[in-house]
C-alpha cells in the first residue's frame, strides 16, 4: 500500500479535524453577543452561523492561497518525485496541524477565545524550523504580524467611535423600545459576523488541504495548479465549509460565556454595534487585503471597545488581560508543539 497516499488521507482527515474544532472554538466569535443579549436562542444562533459559515467559506479563496504558499516555502518537497522528500513535506503539514489543535483544545479547556488561525500558522513555522524549511518572514510579517496587531485596534477604536455615535443619535428615544429593534438588528449582525468567520476561518483549512495535495504530489491530478497558478479544488471547499459548519453547530459554551458575559455585560445596541464592526474588519482583510486575520481577536477587541463607551470600568481588564495573554502565547505555543511533533514523526518516516 502506497505510504504517501495514506498520510495525504490523514493529513487532509486531520485537516478537516482541525477545521472543526475551529469551528467549536470560534462559534463564540458570531453568536456570543447576541445569545448574551437574548437576541437570539443558543440553538437557532448556532444553527445560524452554521448556515452563514458554509455560505461564507464558498466566497472567495484568496486567504486559502495566503495560507498555502506565504507561511513556509515547501517547494522544494511538493516538485520532489522523491516519496521520502513528499513523506516529509506531509509530516511538516501534519505537525503543524498538531500545534494547531492542542493549542486550540488547551484554551476551549480554559475557555480563553485564542485564535485557531494563529495557532495554525505558529503550527507552520514551528514546523518549518524544526525542518529546516524556508520560512517566509517577509510574508508572515506583512499578512500575518502587521495584521494581528492592527486588527484589534481597528476593532476597539471603530467599535467605539461608531457605538459613541450611535448612543448619540438615539438619546432620546426610549430605551427599552430601541433595544427591541437593536434586539432584532442583531439577527443580522451575527449573520454577517457569521459568514465573515466561514470567509476567513474556512479557508484557512483549504489552504492546507492544497498544500498537502502538493506535498504528496497529487497537485495537477486534483486541478490544485492550473495553468501554473494555485486553484482550490471545488470539493477542498465544501469539504472545509462543512467541517466548519458541523464544528459551530457543536458549540462552544465555555468561550462563549467569556466572550458573552465575562469581559462586559452586553446590550443589544453594544451587541450589534460589536458584529457589524466585527464583521466589516473581516470583509475587508478577506477581500482585500488577503490576510488571515483572527475573528477571536477581531470579535474581543470590538465588545472591549463598545464597552469602554459606558465607562472605562465597565471593561473586566483582568479577563481581557487574560485574552490578551493567550493571543501572545498562541503563535509560539502552537510553534513548539509542532517542532516537538515534527521531531518525533521525523524519527519514524523513512
Amino acid at each position: 500500500m502506497d505510504l504517501n497516499l495514506i498520510l495525504v488521507v490523514v493529513v487532509i482527515v486531520i485537516a478537516l479535524g482541525f477545521d472543526f474544532t475551529n469551528g467549536f472554538h470560534d462559534a463564540a466569535n458570531a453568536i456570543a453577543t447576541s445569545v448574551s443579549t437574548r437576541a437570539l436562542t443558543p440553538r437557532a444562533a448556532l444553527g445560524m452561523a452554521a448556515i452563514m459559515n458554509i455560505v461564507g467559506a464558498l466566497l472567495g479563496t484568496e486567504v486559502a492561497k495566503t495560507i498555502g504558499e506565504g507561511i513556509i516555502d515547501i517547494q522544494h518537497f511538493t516538485t520532489s518525485a522523491d516519496p521520502t522528500m513528499q513523506l516529509h513535506g506531509l509530516g511538516i503539514i501534519l505537525a503543524a496541524l498538531i500545534g494547531a489543535i492542542t493549542w486550540n483544545l488547551i484554551t476551549w479547556w480554559f475557555g480563553l477565545p485564542s485564535s485557531s488561525s494563529h495557532a495554525l500558522i505558529g503550527g507552520l513555522v514551528g514546523a518549518g524550523l524544526a525542518s529546516s524549511t524556508t520560512v517566509l518572514w517577509g510574508g508572515i510579517t506583512m499578512q500575518v504580524i502587521i495584521p494581528m496587531f492592527l486588527s484589534p485596534l481597528v476593532g476597539f477604536f471603530l467599535a467605539y467611535i461608531i457605538m459613541q455615535i450611535t448612543l448619540y443619535l438615539v438619546r432620546n428615544l426610549a430605551y427599552h423600545r430601541t433595544m427591541r429593534k437593536f434586539r432584532f438588528a442583531q439577527t443580522v449582525s451575527a449573520a454577517a459576523m457569521a459568514l465573515g468567520h466561514g470567509l476567513q476561518d474556512a479557508q484557512k483549512t483549504m489552504g492546507i488541504i492544497v498544500m498537502a495535495l502538493l506535498a504528496g504530489g497529487y497537485g495537477e491530478t486534483h486541478n490544485v495548479i492550473v495553468n501554473g497558478e494555485l486553484t482550490i479544488p471545488t470539493w477542498v471547499k465544501l469539504a472545509a465549509a462543512l467541517a466548519i459548519s458541523a464544528g459551530t453547530y457543536s458549540g462552544g459554551w465555555r468561550i462563549m460565556r467569556t466572550l458573552g458575559r465575562r469581559v462586559i455585560e452586553l446590550d443589544p445596541a453594544r451587541g450589534f454595534v460589536a458584529e457589524t464592526v466585527s464583521a466589516v474588519v473581516l470583509y475587508f482583510t478577506a477581500f482585500i487585503v488577503h490576510a488571515p486575520i483572527s475573528t477571536t481577536h477581531t470579535i474581543t477587541s470590538a465588545i472591549m471597545g463598545v464597552g469602554a463607551t459606558k465607562r472605562l470600568s465597565a471593561v473586566r481588564w483582568g479577563v481581557a488581560g487574560n485574552i490578551v495573554i493567550a493571543w501572545f502565547l498562541t503563535l509560539p505555543a502552537a510553534a513548539a508543539v509542532a517542532a516537538i511533533i515534527y521531531r518525533l514523526l521525523h524519527l519514524v518516516l523513512p
